[in-house]
């Protein structure tokens, strides 16, 4: 590839960072507000109760900045590969300084530990704030490495058994968010309660006195080490390649 086209995709990659960035400081401004109705002594569990259409704007704020995020990726990249490996790249940008930003504006997290509520969909994830970090920081270094290999071959993929890690390791960390959360909602509701529609009202009621117990680490761990493994077996596999 040219160096007129390597020089054109970094020009790509830094106006999408700073895309990013900026997602990053919308999603913290309206935390704040959030906070500022919901917790103006300072955000803690239990959580309070939430009028439901917010509750539900937030819901669609979340799938809105999904969609935001897998567009930037889809408009930005020159290949099907390089269009997740750009998504996933705005994805981990925003989360990180989704953070940094909550930091300046509020002092808050006071520390990598503190737990933090991370996600909505299909169900409640929480976890401590490191958690993803380290899952912000994965995606970072493949979507570099993905963006890399193209510019010396538009034939760079990802294999399937690099995506087995990689999808495998994803899911097992998303069952450490949500683990705790749904664990304590089965001691009154069945499992496929806690997903019907229907449940809402009921779950955030017994929500309300929902305080995080437990994060299971080992479960986490298990699936960035399998995360990690794929990055590691595509970078090697598609590093001999360029050479």
């Amino acid at each position: 590839m040219s160096g007129k086209s390597k020089q054109n995709n970094s020009k790509i990659i830094f106006i999408l960072i700073l895309f990013s960035m900026a997602m990053g400081f919308m999603e913290s401004s309206v935390v704040v507000y959030l906070r500022e109705i919901y917790y103006p002594n300072g955000f803690s569990f239990p959580l309070q109760p939430i009028d439901g259409p917010i509750a539900l704007t937030e819901i669609l704020r979340e799938a809105a900045t999904l969609i935001m995020l897998i567009t930037i990726g889809i408009l930005t990249g020159r290949t099907k590969t390089e269009r997740f490996g750009l998504f996933i790249l705005a994805f981990g940008i925003w989360d990180i300084f989704y953070y940094v930003f909550l930091y300046f504006l509020l002092g808050w997290p006071q520390s990598l530990l503190t737990w933090d509520i991370l996600f909505l969909i299909p169900t409640t994830w929480v976890g401590p704030v490191l958690g993803p970090v380290i899952n912000s920081l994965s995606m970072i270094v493949l979507a570099f490495l993905i963006s890399t290999f193209t510019n010396h071959s538009r034939a760079v993929h990802i294999h399937s058994h690099e995506w087995l890690l990689l999808v495998s390791g994803s899911l097992l960390v998303i069952v450490s968010y949500v683990e705790d959360y749904i664990s304590y909602l089965q001691g009154k509701f069945s499992f496929w309660e806690i997903f019907h529609p229907g449940m809402v009202d009921e779950l955030m009621e017994y929500a309300l006195d929902y305080i995080p117990a437990d994060f299971s680490w080992w479960i986490f761990i298990t699936g960035q080490l399998m995360i990690t493994v794929g990055i590691v077996l595509f970078y090697k596999r598609n590093g001999l390649l360029i050479k």
